[in-house]
């Protein structure tokens, strides 16, 4: 990849710009404020799937809906399907204070969407997911051009996991292979690129050889067009026993993937910014790379909500950056525009976590 000129030179020169100046600030959860929009089958399904699944007539009615299952809690599909409600979220984190959003890609692979009988939409919803973010970033943009802002394509982990048996009964099982995983990431990173991404994510990361599937999709597909694009990677810890869903410690996670030369690597989502804290300053005492996080509102109660208030997460985060760790941060499941802000009013006059070169040269 390294040895590749940037697809958007311009973009990454103002991107790492940006990063040299100050902790840029991520956008935070999709599906917190596409739940508060209370849509029904209908309102997911719009015009386009009212009769089907691929926007025609079906002969199945299974649950009482056409084309064989419901659509009712596939968010991706909104983006086709209610673009203003995507694209409204998007501005809502924008006026907040986001320097970067992150498309509404989440679960847009063949894999992910073959739960809904949708595995052909891939590559349109990772195109039209980028198109609405671009269009979002570059208004905001024009509005403030000292401060661009920036599109995150987003690669999701998949539903599948490759190191480990869905069977309990037949460890040695697997459900998907290494190359459909790649099969499917190239498709979806294809997308994002044309749409106008300026960076891909590959996010929430609970396997490791997912990732690196998605990584050499990656590779392969920016030699394929003969230019490159930056790369963030972001892991999620399962649970406090501070390791990855396939075992990993923070540690063992940033040697797997560094190969890949990352523009940042960093952990979300699954725990809160407290609990998260000792695995990201794990990270900043290794990473050659930035440094980004963007956590829950802390864990989640017995009604499956998040209760920690933006300004308690904020002022745990401006811990993070009083110590030097942060150079990217949001937030992850249960956060919205709210905490957007008080994290980008918490984090503003820290300094940006230095990358290991940087801090010889400063010595």
């Amino acid at each position: 990849m390294s040895t590749l000129p940037w697809l958007h030179p311009d973009r990454v020169a103002a991107l790492e710009q940006a990063l040299r100046q100050r902790i840029l600030i991520l956008d935070g959860g999709m599906g917190t404020m596409l739940q508060a929009h209370g849509l029904d089958e209908h309102g997911f399904r719009g015009e386009r799937f009212e009769h089907g699944h691929d926007g025609h007539a079906h002969d199945g009615h299974a649950h009482g809906h056409p084309g064989g299952c419901d659509l009712k809690g596939n968010n991706d599909l909104l983006t086709l399907t209610r673009p203003e409600i995507i694209r409204g979220v998007h501005e809502a984190y924008l006026e907040a204070g986001a320097d970067l959003v992150e498309t509404n890609t989440f679960n847009s692979t063949r894999i992910s969407q073959s739960d809904y009988k949708l595995q052909h939409l891939a590559h349109e919803l990772n195109l039209e997911g980028a198109k609405l973010a671009r269009a979002a970033c570059d208004a905001m943009t024009a509005r403030t051009p000292e401060k661009p802002r920036f599109v995150i394509g987003v690669l999701g982990p998949t539903s599948r996991t490759a190191s480990l048996s869905p069977n309990v009964n037949d460890p040695g099982f697997r459900n998907v292979t290494f190359e459909e995983l790649a099969a499917n990431y190239t498709e979806s990173a294809s997308g994002l690129i044309d749409g106008g991404a300026d960076v891909i994510m590959v996010e929430t990361i609970f396997d490791t050889l997912n990732a690196k599937a998605a990584l050499f999709a990656l590779s392969e597909l920016f030699h394929q067009r003969g230019a490159r694009m930056p790369v963030m990677i972001s892991g999620t810890i399962t649970d406090r026993s501070g390791r990855t869903l396939s075992g990993q410690t923070a540690e063992a996670f940033y040697y797997s993937v560094r190969h890949a030369l990352p523009l940042s690597v960093g952990f979300n989502c699954a725990l809160g910014a407290e609990d998260l804290r000792p695995h990201i300053q794990t990270l900043a005492n290794l990473a050659e790379s930035y440094v980004s996080t963007h956590p829950n509102a802390g864990l989640p109660n017995a009604f499956a909500e998040y209760d920690e208030t933006p300004e308690h997460m904020a002022g745990v985060i401006a811990g993070f950056a009083r110590d030097g760790l942060l150079n990217l941060v949001g937030g992850c499941c249960g956060t919205t525009p709210a905490h957007i802000k008080a994290i980008a009013e918490a984090v503003r006059d820290c300094a940006p976590r230095r990358l290991p070169g940087e801090v010889q040269e400063a010595a």
